[in-house]
């Protein structure tokens, strides 16, 4: 893994050095040679990291040297590439000078870069010098290792999805129908059903699959599914909860600041109401139960059927439920269901056309192989994920006779290192190590991590795709393989949405990361899986002969706790997890990542010049503006759920920033305008105070998310520059306004936005009508428009967009409404909320691909329009009708006998 720990700085140093910037002079030279020297150092990095593997000391320290000398290169050159972004922004007499002569200060600047790079130069030769005399590498071997080349092409991600998802409950049909069947069972009585089973062996995918089938959804009133996992807190379990019944806009105020009594006497009193099932997924200990229901009973009895489903590693879990409780311990698969899932992801169906002259080869090694794994769904599927990328029969083969008979727990490891090797490019093996970062059992959003993964230089430019294409043909790519569980798929878009990594997966991450200097996982609750102390503990060695080096190396990680083993690497990423109090971050001067993932504790960050990307969660941050001053190579920062957060006058000086999400952290102070300044921005999201900048050159942006909130009853929100503004930003693909109230212009403002796919506009005071279909950008997917009142039928308009998936209208305030044959010929999804419509007349043939409407509060309607028989593919009607008699309605009593679910 230490080749690609450092193959995508050496890009990022090429990219910088063959830039045409005549600021450079003639540090260029140097900074070609600098890079062509670390290009032949990373070819033998490979045989370097095999003999850190097997415990050589000096291969250990040596590898860690040419990596810092690696970012120090980067460093030292993106500060140049800096000076001249930079001076190509000013303005005026000094900007023009700046621009086509030297000022003083840049001619000190580059002349002591120059010495820097000169330094580093001497200090990588010095280390490839050491290492042949250490006999770390064969002087002669000066072949560079290229590993596989890069796949141009992307692959059909939603024909990977749909192989990926259609299979996740192979051999569990007759588990699924019992443990239904308990669930629905004539019994009044509150009870719990618990599935338990090794690590693996898919209690969460059977669980899963119960809690979304249609008899379930049926059944009961409410569902909810809560992750609790080993590091869990009541509160949070309680908020998880909450969120799960209640629904509605996730406010990012409340959160931590109710009461553990509060929460569960909400969830109680809502419950009560309800015939319920929540599913706890996870559960580690017997305390859990407990925790829960600490304060007050939070899973009321009142005879009416209610579940609670559990899943667990142990049997002591189930047995310490307090009420009648049916356990279903899961089994292994036999070796007939073992080849049904492994067939099913080593040669799913639209692959199986490539080896038809084969099949029964195929099959024949196939059904061996999947003994080998000893009945253990995970195992199955990741090793079906890893053999389904390599579809000959050598591989297939070879895989056979490497196999060693060892314990499940090895096994899997085996199984991964196996596949993670297999990998087709450094870049993607980075990806996936990185999901590491993430604490357990978390929901990873697909495009907060995309955004991540370009920050960190993993996802490289590509001729014919964009870096998110390639992104996410990478999160596929690792769903085919099992190595992640997709957790939902947009609708809109048809890509994956979510993600989770499972727990043995996640681990293996960990320690292969840890081991590789890759990333430090800190968890509070379980201990440091290695120090933050270590990072860079390199850096002050330079010239140092290497016996010396390995000296001093140990004699500064001596007596440390949570110290890495002799051949750990020290890492220039952190993640800390589940911290709740304390000093979390300790002086790391070269720290390029940090991340952290608190409990509502206050966190002082201190100064780190080189950091790229910080992301922290519900923590109170002090001091966060001078601590991050003079970040210039900042690329990614996102905050959520932090308190007290100000930024700086300054954010225009990070000239490499392209992610800002402060959308659940409002500020104190106003977002500055500076920020409009940097070239590179890619997404803004943010909550608060916000005033458009009068002047504004065009922006880049792809996604801009402004949440300007009701303060005290009155509006916060009056800009008469917002119009301009928006009129700039012709690039964006998702735009989400949510103040109040929006000027009118802005909706015909969306002509000229010709890339946007997302839209939610709230909310207008008064829209008489909405503008032209042929006004909308033509590939709209999503719309969201929220009103006062809106005065004309929308849906006329609307119709006509081809490639509306999604739309949620709110205020309509007219009596009728229109949809004629062939509109909405793609809508998949219609929530319409304070209609004031009485009749709704519908052709045949309009909405032929709805399956999910929403009315609420239909304050005038009496009776539900006969058009929604003509649905072809409605499944699900959620309504708020109050003058609605459902007993009554003929329409409601036909759709239920087609199979539609219709109900509040």
């Amino acid at each position: 893994m230490v080749e690609p720990a450092v193959s995508a700085v050496v890009e990022s140093i090429k990219d910088l050095a063959v830039q045409e910037t005549a600021l450079l002079c003639g540090v260029i030279g140097e900074a070609g040679f600098l890079k062509d020297e670390l290009q032949r150092l990373q070819g033998f990095l490979k045989d370097a990291d095999s003999k850190r593997r097997s415990r050589s000391e000096s291969a250990d320290v040596w590898v860690s040297q040419i990596r810092d000398a690696t970012y120090e290169a980067e460093n030292v050159l993106e500060e140049v590439d800096y000076m001249e972004k930079r001076n190509r922004l000013k303005n005026g007499f000094i900007g023009a000078i700046s621009r086509y002569a030297r000022l003083p200060s840049d001619l000190l600047a580059l002349h002591k870069v120059g010495n820097e790079i000169q330094r580093i130069r001497r200090k990588v030769r010095e280390i490839s010098d050491s290492a042949v005399r250490l006999k770390i590498l064969d002087k002669s071997n000066t072949e560079l290792d290229k590993g596989h080349a890069e796949d141009e092409s992307l692959e059909d991600q939603s024909r990977v999805v749909q192989n990926f998802e259609g299979v996740t409950v192979v051999g569990f049909e007759d588990e699924q129908k019992e443990i239904t069947g308990k669930l629905i069972e004539n019994e009044n009585r509150l009870s719990a059903v618990c599935i338990v089973g090794m690590g693996g062996a898919g209690k969460t995918t059977l669980a899963r699959k119960v809690y979304s089938s249609d008899k379930i959804k049926k059944h009961f009133d409410t569902i909810a599914w809560v992750t609790v996992s080993q590091k869990f807190k009541g509160v949070d379990l309680l908020n998880d909860i909450k969120k799960q019944i209640m629904g509605g806009r996730d406010e990012g105020r409340e959160i931590g600041q109710m009461q553990e009594y509060e929460l569960g006497k909400n969830i109680q009193s809502f419950l009560k109401e309800k015939i319920y099932l929540v599913v706890l997924d996870d559960v580690w200990t017997t305390d859990t139960w407990n925790q829960i229901n600490r304060t007050v009973t939070v899973f009321p009895d009142v005879n009416n059927g209610s579940r609670v489903m559990l899943t667990t590693r142990k049997i002591d879990v189930a047995n310490h439920i307090e009420m009648p409780t049916y356990v279903h311990k899961l089994k292994l698969l036999d070796s007939e269901r073992s080849w049904e899932l492994f067939s099913s992801r080593a040669l799913p169906t639209y692959k199986r056309p490539l080896i038809e002259n084969d099949i029964d080869e195929f099959e024949k090694l196939g059904r061996k192989l999947a003994r080998k794994c000893n009945g253990l769904p995970l195992a199955l599927a990741v090793l079906g994920g890893y053999l389904s990328k390599n579809l000959n029969l050598d591989a297939w083969s070879d895989t056979l006779q490497d196999w060693a008979s060892t314990v499940n727990g090895h096994m899997m490891g085996a199984i991964l290192a196996r596949s993670y090797n297999d990998m087709p490019n450094h870049n993607l093996k980075s990806c996936f190590l990185y999901l590491a970062v993430f604490p357990e059992d978390y929901s990873i959003s697909v495009s907060n991590l995309i955004e991540l993964w370009i920050a960190e230089g993993f996802i490289p430019p590509k001729t014919r795709h964009t870096q998110e294409q390639t992104a996410r043909k990478y999160v596929s790519d690792l769903a085919q393989r099992c190595l992640v569980q997709v957790v939902s798929q947009s609708n809109v878009h048809g890509w994956i949405q979510e993600i989770r990594i499972h727990d043995i997966l996640r681990d293996w991450c960990t320690e292969e990361s840890r081991f590789a200097g890759f990333l430090d996982v800190i968890d509070d609750t379980a201990g440091h899986a290695s120090s933050p102390l270590f990072v860079n503990a390199y850096s002050s060695f330079s010239l140092l002969p290497l016996s010396l080096t390995i000296l001093s190396y140990y004699s500064k990680i001596a007596g440390h706790v949570g110290e890495p083993s002799s051949n750990t690497l020290a890492s220039y990423r952190s993640s800390f997890q589940n911290f709740r109090g304390g000093d979390m971050f300790p002086a790391t001067p070269n720290l390029r990542t940090l991340v952290g993932f608190l409990k509502f504790s206050s966190a002082s960050l201190p100064k780190l010049r080189f950091l790229r990307v910080i992301h922290i969660e519900k923590s109170i941050l002090i001091n966060f503006g001078t601590a991050i001053n003079g970040c210039i190579h900042l690329r990614y920062l996102r905050l959520r759920y932090c308190q007290k957060v100000t930024l700086p006058s300054y954010m225009g000086q990070f000239l490499y920033l392209q992610t800002i999400d402060l959308v659940y952290s409002p500020l104190v102070l106003a977002l500055p305008n500076s920020i409009w300044d940097i070239p590179t921005l890619r997404h803004v999201c943010f909550m608060g105070i916000f005033s458009a900048p009068r002047n504004c050159l065009q922006k880049e942006l792809q996604s801009l998310y402004l949440y300007v909130p009701d303060m005290e009853g009155g509006k916060y929100f009056h800009d008469k520059n917002l119009v301009a503004f928006l009129g700039q930003m012709t690039q964006l693909t998702t735009l989400t306004l949510i103040v109040g109230p929006l000027p009118t212009e802005i909706i015909h403002l969306l002509s000229n936005m010709t890339f946007l796919v997302e839209v939610d506009l709230s909310k207008f005071t008064l829209l008489d009508k909405l503008p032209e279909s042929r006004v909308f950008p033509q590939g709209l997917r999503k719309i969201s428009l929220t009103a006062d009142a809106i005065k004309e039928d929308p849906m006329p308009i609307l119709e006509k967009l081809p490639c509306l998936v999604e739309l949620l209208l709110t205020g309509y305030r007219g009596r009728t409404m229109f949809c004629s044959a062939g509109g909405f010929p793609r809508l998949q999804e219609l929530e319409l909320l304070y209609f004031a419509t009485e009749a709704w007349m519908m052709e045949v043939g309009a909405m032929p691909m709805l399956s999910m409407m929403t009315l609420y509060y239909f304050l005038n309607m009496k009776k539900l329009p006969e058009g929604l028989l003509h649905l072809p593919s409605l499944k699900q009607l959620s309504l708020h009708v109050p003058s609605l008699n459902a007993e009554e309605d003929v329409t409601w009593k036909i759709l239920i006998g087609k199979g539609c679910k219709v109900g509040a």
